[in-house]
Parts: C-alpha cells; structure tokens; sequence
C-alpha cells in the first residue's frame, strides 16, 4: 500500500519541471533497469514496490530516447508526481557527495605513509541470525575471536595499528584528513605516482556508529552555521593540526575498500544501487523508505551550486547512507575530483521532493 506521505500532484505542480534535461536522468534511470536483469531491488517500505517499478524497467531498456521532450513523455507516461509530505525537521533536505580524486602511492614511502585498507579476514556480517546477546542491534558488522563474534576495532585503535601486519593496504595517501574525507564519501579516484588511474570504492565497515565531525564544530561554536561546508571543516583542520586527529577520531565508524574497475571516466563509482553513479542525476535516499530505481524530483530553491537561479532536477535513487535518512533526505551525486567536490561541499539546503509514483499504484489515476 502506498505511504500517505506521499501525496499525488500533476507535473504541473513541479516547479522547472518543462525545462529540466530529463534525457540525462533517463539515462541513468536505464542503468538500474539494466542492472535488474541481474537482481531485483528490495522494496521500500513507503509503497513504490519494485514489482511496479519493473515493467517501466522492462519499457525503458527497448525505448529509444534520444531528446528531452522524449524522456519527459516516457516519465510522464509511467509516473504521476507525488509530493513527500514533511512530518520531521530533518526531511526537506539536501546534502552533497562526490568522489575525489588523490594522489596516492602503491607502497609507503617517507610522503606516502596514510592507507586505505582492504577487507580484514576476522570482520564478520551479523543480523538477527548470528548476533550474540546483548550486541548493539545497530551493528552490522563484528570482530570474530575464538571466544565468540566482538564489537570490531574503531577508527582510533585502527590508525593506531590494529590491523598492522596482514597486508591490508591498498595504496597510500600523504594526507590523512583527505584520507578521513574519502572515509566520508565511501570511493575515491585514485591518480597513482606510476601514472595509473585506479578507484576504490566500499567494501564493508567496522559498524561503529558514523559521528560527523562538523556537528562537533558546530556545536562547539568553532564553525557558524551559515558557514558550514566541507571547505569550512576542511580549512579547520588545517588551521588547527594539533587538534585535528583527536577530532576525527570522534568518528569511530572506519570503512574498508575494495578496487573497481574506471570503465568510464565521466561516471561515478559503483554504488548501492550496483550501478555507477551519475553527477547530477544519481541521489542517496533512505534505503529502508525508498525503493532504488524511483525517479525523484528535488526542487531546492535556495540551491545553485549546480549552476542557475535554482535547483530543479530528476534524479534516480541508486545510493544511500548512514547519515541519509527520513522520506525527504537526499545526498546529491555531485560527481567526480575537485570541482565536484566545490558543489557537493557547499550543499545543506531545504528542498521539496517529489518523488514519482507508477501509475499503476494509483488506481484512481487517469
């Protein structure tokens, strides 16, 4: 049944709706149906089931979409627009993510000494299944013993050499607030000193629970509110280098990577959804609310880190987060290096979402 959050309009009702290039969000949105061949997406528990969401899949892979006025069409055909009613002072939200892109060495040398690490042998997926008495039910993830399954080392007891010695590393990093800050993003584009482009994208965690370091700024007065971003924290740290490692270290979640093939220079790494990401069009919603796959249109009116007066934009759900959630959260795929990471770093806006809702789910419909 579908949420009453969710409340039908007309695409009339979207604002910039007519003037978006929608041909870019089919695109993508043709990813995720060609990635569901393989696998079905689970389904949110908001309604827009992916049972519903297949056969527009299915009409998506043979439909030929060249221009905007086409793309529109095909969405107006299958989708009505349903506006997420705002119960919480979270939701009405946006944020952004990206991929950046670092210099890094396949080896430790004197500059090179900060590494991202593979997948460890002894961290073990838990569920209700196999977590032991009394563990966090928050925590997906444990440190096997031969006295039983424990919570795994943080981030603290990792960069201060639990792991050393089993040939964990990956590569190498000179600055360990950019390898804190790939941590947060989750994948990183790496430009090796031999010349190779390399990626590294999530490969599981430690568990612990994410805490980030720029509400510890701002609670604690050190960063304004209106002058909260990336580049604020980013410029903190700098200026303040003998308190940074005692403050990111307040984030005790500790990721683990795995290397991913760069098929394609203009996207973005392989994320939840098992597709790559697309700067612009692809977003991170709540995996547990939201089906991946579903369109959403996000007006944000105060946004133009993007370019224009405002943002106005469908985009498809193929990522989530720890930190994303509520049915009106979104993380925006800003895309890939350094101007990417200028866009997604100054964006905290309120935005409406709508998200869209196949037709066939609203018997009413005409």
């Amino acid at each position: 049944m579908l949420s009453p959050l969710l409340k039908p309009v007309d695409f009339s009702d979207c604002p910039g709706w007519e003037n978006d290039r929608q041909v870019e969000a089919f695109r993508a949105f043709v990813r995720s149906a060609e990635r569901v061949l393989e696998k079905p997406y689970k389904s949110g528990s908001l309604g827009i089931s992916f049972e519903a969401l297949a056969p527009i899949f299915a009409d998506s892979r043979e439909t030929l979409v060249e221009s905007d006025s086409q793309a529109r069409q095909f969405f107006e055909k299958w989708f009505r627009p349903a506006l997420i009613d705002s119960t919480h002072a979270s939701d009405g939200f946006v944020t952004g993510f990206y991929e950046p892109e670092v210099v890094a060495s396949a080896v430790r040398t004197d500059r090179f000494k900060v590494p991202f690490l593979r997948r460890p042998a002894d961290l073990v997926d838990i569920d209700d299944t196999n977590r032991p008495e009394g563990f966090d039910p928050y925590f997906a993830f444990a440190r096997q013993t031969p006295a039983g399954l424990v919570e795994y080392y943080d981030r603290p007891a990792i960069e201060c050499g639990a792991l050393d010695g089993q040939g964990l590393e990956m590569a190498f990093v000179e600055s360990p607030v950019d390898a804190f800050f790939i941590h947060v993003q989750g994948a990183a584009r790496l430009k090796m000193t031999d010349g190779r482009l390399r990626r590294i994208t999530y490969a599981a965690k430690t568990g612990h629970r994410f805490t980030g370091i720029g509400r510890i700024l701002l609670d604690s007065g050190e960063i304004a509110p209106q002058n909260m971003s990336m580049q604020s924290i980013r410029a903190w740290l700098a200026d303040h280098p003998e308190k940074a490692q005692a403050l990111m270290w307040n984030n005790r979640s500790y990721i683990f990577f795995r290397e991913a093939d760069v098929e394609n220079r203009s996207l973005g790494p392989i994320a939840a959804a098992k597709v790559p990401l697309t700067g612009g069009r692809s977003v991170a919603v709540d995996r547990l609310l939201h089906t991946f796959g579903t369109p959403f249109y996000i007006h944000a009116p105060d946004l133009t880190a993007f370019g224009g007066d405002y943002f106005a934009r469908l985009m498809i759900a193929q990522d989530t987060g720890s930190a994303i959630v509520g049915p009106a959260r979104g993380d925006l795929f800003a895309g890939s290096g350094d101007a990417a990471g200028e866009i997604a770093g100054g964006i905290r806006n309120k935005a409406d979402f709508y998200a869209l809702v196949p037709r066939s789910l609203l018997p009413n419909d005409k």
